[in-house]
């Protein structure tokens, strides 16, 4: 049959999301949504919805949301975008600052997605393997990506879940010639991040989701911030209305409450402190985790066995085949009791060797 599709897409196998499988009893630990519920504020301002409203466009520029991320990032409105999930932002990116002309760098092992975007676009992917094990960046990073237009440091990244030296990253940013994105997911859960760099260079893009620290991930909002330039540019390729009124009400109602985001984000750290103990107290490698998922190696090293395993007793965690990612799972942060059941059921699975 002949194909109508452009070679790049004809050639392309896709993103494929993380599992959203349906079984009894289910305890879903695979794709890093909350382990708590959005702000109260969210639910109060569903309530204040006017459904009559919702014939009307929304605003396609999301100005009271852009406002309020701007007031409290110290920034102004023209240094944010907002979009349909960070991914819509990276749709962006990608369409400003990629082509067959113009490469991308990004880490690997990262986000899946960024190479099927690259493709998209008919743009080169350079890959930078992180070491073995410990998964830290390679001394001569910048050598490697020095002929990249677009430069992705996933911080903290996944699946792995650690982070990166922020002097490291105002060193690149100082010395790459090209436009620097940090996703920053995982931020809220970290340690420090890079967005005080929007202010320092103005080739330096940041990136946020709700899905994460927020617990909106069945709204599908992100935003990215940066220089009033790039903003704009990225404007140019936005499509008219990515944002829907409810969308833009219930993302201004949770980014405002910034006590109950830092709460639950202090909680989850706690949870995945206790939890990382207690798996390499079973012989488990975890790596240091800024996020909220662990990535560990089970004693035997033997990933699948352990995703498959765990998925026995329907528990569900993530599973990354490759020489660099096969010996690991990686494990979202849940609730103390889902933490528990993980906890029972490895070490029912590790004190009997040939238990499936």
């Amino acid at each position: 049959m002949k194909s109508y599709f452009r070679t790049e897409i004809a050639g392309m196998e896709g993103y494929v999301p993380g599992e959203q499988p349906k079984l009894e009893n289910l305890c879903k630990l695979n794709t890093n949504e909350n382990a708590f519920p959005p702000s109260p504020a969210v639910k109060r301002a569903i309530a204040e919805l006017d459904w009559e409203r919702l014939r009307r466009y929304p605003d396609p520029l999301a100005d009271a949301l852009r406002d309020k991320i701007a007031e409290v990032f110290g920034l102004k409105r023209e240094n944010v975008i907002a979009g349909n999930g960070s991914d819509d932002i990276l749709t962006m990116l990608f369409r400003c600052f990629t082509s067959p002309e113009l490469p991308m760098a990004c880490l690997y092992p990262t986000y899946s997605l960024y190479p099927e975007l690259a493709k998209m676009q008919g743009a080169a992917v350079i890959p930078v393997p992180l070491a073995p094990r410990t998964f830290e960046l390679p001394g001569d990073l910048l050598k490697r990506v020095e002929k990249a237009n677009l430069l992705i440091i996933t911080r903290p990244n996944a699946p792995t879940g650690n982070s990166f030296p922020l002097e490291t990253m105002r060193e690149l940013c100082r010395n790459f010639d090209g436009v620097v994105l940090f996703d920053e997911a995982y931020a809220d859960f970290a340690d420090d991040n890079c967005m005080e760099f929007v202010k320092e260079f103005p080739n330096v893009i940041v990136s946020r989701t709700f899905s994460k620290s927020y617990a909106l991930a069945g709204l599908r909002l992100g935003f990215a911030v940066g220089s009033p330039e790039l903003i704009a540019g990225m404007f140019k390729v936005k499509d008219s209305y990515n944002l829907d009124r409810m969308t833009q009400a219930l993302g201004l109602a949770a980014f405002s409450d910034r006590a109950y985001l830092k709460e639950c984000s202090e909680k989850i750290r706690t949870i995945r402190k206790d939890f990382t103990e207690r798996l390499e107290n079973l012989g488990f490698q975890v790596v240091p985790s800024q996020t909220n998922f662990v990535f560990a190696a089970p004693p035997d090293r033997d990933g699948e066995r352990c995703f498959r395993a765990l998925r026995d007793r329907a528990i569900i965690v993530r599973y990354f085949r490759g020489p660099e990612t096969g010996d690991y799972v990686r494990i979202t942060i849940g609730t103390p009791k889902e933490m528990d059941r993980v906890i029972t059921a490895l070490r029912e699975i590790y004190a009997n060797p040939g238990a499936n």
